[in-house]
């Protein structure tokens, strides 16, 4: 009965979002427009961004080669539903309960998928990022790119990641940044400078998405974005990064 429960709230929930994310007027700046996983880049990515903004890619997309990562506690259920029935894999771990197996998941998954976590989840900090993007990026070479995402004026939960949700025919932006190469064979000790690095560049972008949103400006370079779904791209092994800093988060 819970089972069929959740697979019904979580058929509704996905057809609510679809219908009511259809009304907004979204727009897009990229660093690199390429690493849209719609245009399927060669090599496959870690997308990264704040768990209090996931309805903006969940609702754009879809059938674009992704997995998730998503928690195992229950109150992550119909989320798991919704990303399925959305067009995304779904890993369920997090680190208080099935993270190794998760992480083993994602490595696994990393020469033929584009892989997608929200740093702060499944309950916070707000905007405080955890280390396992950074260790998953150094086991697998893929470069992380950090996603900042907006809404004009949006309604929010009065919950831990003060959860957006869009006013309907509102303005949402994204902000698309650079790709971040993180060393190979990373030392628990190394991990720290990384993980302040990719946590201030998600904030910067995700406040710089926030405040276009809210003024309404047209900025250089944006495009309109739409729910599309990708092309099939082939799996290929993972480039060895080179060692060297994080990348800047200068303006496109």
């Amino acid at each position: 009965m819970y089972d069929l429960t959740i697979g019904l709230v979580g058929l509704l929930t996905t057809k609510g979002i679809k219908r009511w994310m259809s009304t907004l007027d979204l727009r897009a700046i990229y660093y690199d427009r390429n690493l849209d996983p719609i245009h399927c880049p060669e090599q496959p990515g870690i997308y990264l961004f704040w768990h209090e903004n996931i309805l903006f890619p969940l609702y754009l997309r879809g059938r674009c080669h992704l997995s998730m990562l998503l928690s195992r506690h229950r109150d992550a259920d119909v989320l798991a539903v919704v990303a399925r029935l959305s067009g995304f894999g779904a890993v369920r771990g997090s680190t208080g309960r099935g993270g190794r197996e998760a992480v083993e998941q994602l490595i696994a998954l990393s020469s033929s998928q584009h892989l997608t976590i929200t740093p702060d989840g499944p309950r916070g900090p707000r905007r405080e990022m955890a280390y396992g993007p950074i260790y998953l990026a150094s086991r697998t070479g893929l470069p992380i790119i950090p996603l900042g995402f907006g809404y004009d004026r949006p309604w929010r939960f009065n919950s831990w990641d003060r959860f957006a949700v869009p006013r309907p025919f509102s303005r949402g932006r994204a902000v698309v940044g650079p790709p971040v190469r993180i060393p190979a064979g990373l030392e628990r000790d190394d991990v720290e400078p990384y993980r302040l690095a990719v946590q201030q560049l998600l904030t910067d972008f995700t406040d710089e998405a926030n405040t276009w949103a809210e003024d309404g400006t047209r900025r250089p370079g944006e495009e309109v974005v739409r729910a599309q779904f990708a092309a099939q791209f082939e799996a290929v092994a993972p480039k060895t990064p080179t060692r060297g800093r994080v990348a800047s988060s200068q303006a496109a």
